[in-house]
């Protein structure tokens, strides 16, 4: 879906079809061919890395003069090379074409709520820069937009060629994504913001174009097709970071809800009687399970536990990670609380998705079994008699990075679902 903005383009992931890259290898070729024909060889030669054009004649059933006249324009684009003599199964030995990964880059952004990353990845997702630092976002508009600008210039300057081959940028933003409005931001979530990322700036500085999509669902795309999902199409995904969200693969594909609202997991009542949250319901999982209602929780611990090597003043997440790492009475206590009201979001939903996988990602993960093992414990008394046996419970493989590959990601398939992008030259928009 394209969103016209008087000051730029920016695009909304909702109109991916995600299981494209994933799925590809399973997807008859009737699928595949629905595009133009050079989109889909072209497809096919991402996918494979190394084919020859005789394969390609064979698989879409095609004559190979008509194969020639379309690597021809592909070569031309510099997508495609020629890149020596393959294996002859009988008669003359094949030229094998190559896809060219670094033909152009990608940038990825990851806009948290305390920090900006920002990956260059090849079109493969290969990690070429990353750059990231640490940033108020919540309360801090102007000067994030101004960081992600500057991390961005960092990321192309430091790779050769960078400028010149950037294709396009996915963002990842700490709010729900509206498909019909994608620059605009809930004020609930970020209300520092008004209600507007300005993302039209990235468009208009760089000249490419801009996909934005939510935090949680991106972090689902990047480790459903690098991480720990990678051949499961149907999972929940968890961000722990200083708030937590959620992205659901179903079936092979983000499921975003009818308004990109899914997968709001700190606004999932868990006490009807708990404190009221900032959305108006009261006992959400955000006031029990989040920075600042850990660091509330922490205030009332203290005081009984002088040893503690933990503080309250200005106490993050990460203050509690490091310390429940090294043992500390409080921290260990903050984890296994946030825990049990965490596995009651879990087993809800393992009860109403079936997913064959929970990925917890996010800076929390990096606890491992001191947050994976009571969830676990908890989900088996806690769901249906076959969950538990089929779903497993694991920390994500890309940690940190997850959110930004994802953003990187989205991008990348957005330039392979424009018909003929092979044909963009480079620091051109697309209107």
């Amino acid at each position: 879906m394209r969103v016209r903005d008087p000051k730029g383009i920016i695009e909304f992931g909702g109109g991916i079809s995600q299981g494209h890259l994933s799925k590809a290898g399973r997807r008859s070729v009737d699928e595949v061919r629905a595009r133009p024909l050079p989109d889909s060889i072209l497809h096919l030669i991402w996918r494979e890395h190394q084919i020859s054009r005789a394969e390609i004649a064979r698989r879409f059933k095609l004559s190979r003069s008509t194969v020639t006249e379309i690597i021809k324009e592909l070569l031309q684009s510099g997508f495609v090379a020629e890149v020596g003599i393959g294996q002859s199964s009988g008669g003359r030995r094949p030229i094998v074409l190559e896809f060219q990964n670094e033909a152009r880059c990608i940038l990825g952004i990851d806009i948290g709520a305390t920090h900006v990353s920002v990956v260059l990845t090849d079109l493969h997702g290969q990690i070429l820069v990353w750059k990231e630092k640490e940033h108020p976002v919540r309360s801090d508009p102007d000067g994030t937009r101004t960081l992600v600008i500057e991390l961005c210039d960092e990321c192309l300057a430091t790779w050769a060629g960078g400028s010149e081959r950037l294709f396009s940028i996915g963002v990842a933003v700490p709010s729900p994504v509206d498909p019909i409005h994608p620059e605009w931001l809930s004020e609930v979530v970020v209300p520092a913001w008004r209600g507007r990322s300005e993302l039209e700036r990235l468009n208009q500085h760089y000249k490419v174009p801009v996909y934005v999509d939510n935090d949680a669902n991106l972090g689902a795309l990047a480790e459903h097709l690098w991480g720990a999902g990678r051949g499961i199409d149907d999972l929940i995904y968890i961000k722990i970071a200083h708030g937590i969200g959620a992205g659901y693969i179903l079936n092979g594909k983000i499921y975003r809800g009818a308004w990109g609202i899914a997968g709001e997991m700190s606004h999932m009542p868990i006490d009807p009687g708990g404190k009221q949250c900032v959305c108006g319901l009261n006992g959400c999982l955000a006031t029990f399970f989040s920075a600042p209602a850990l660091a509330e929780r922490a205030g009332e611990l203290l005081p009984d536990n002088p040893e503690s090597i933990l503080t309250t003043e200005k106490l993050t997440i990460t203050d509690i990670e490091e310390a429940a790492l090294a043992s500390d009475k409080v921290a260990l206590q903050l984890v296994q609380e946030a825990a049990e009201y965490l596995s009651i979001a879990v087993a809800g939903w393992i009860n109403m998705m079936n997913p064959r996988m929970v990925i917890l990602g996010g800076s929390m993960a990096r606890l491992g079994n001191l947050l994976l093992e009571p969830i676990r414990k908890k989900v088996k008394s806690c769901t249906l008699v076959s969950s538990p046996e089929t779903v497993s419970i694991e920390p994500g493989e890309l940690g940190s990075q997850a959110v930004a590959i994802g953003a990187a990601t989205l991008a990348v398939q957005r330039a392979f679902d424009q018909h003929h992008f092979y044909r963009r030259e480079p620091r051109t928009l697309i209107i």
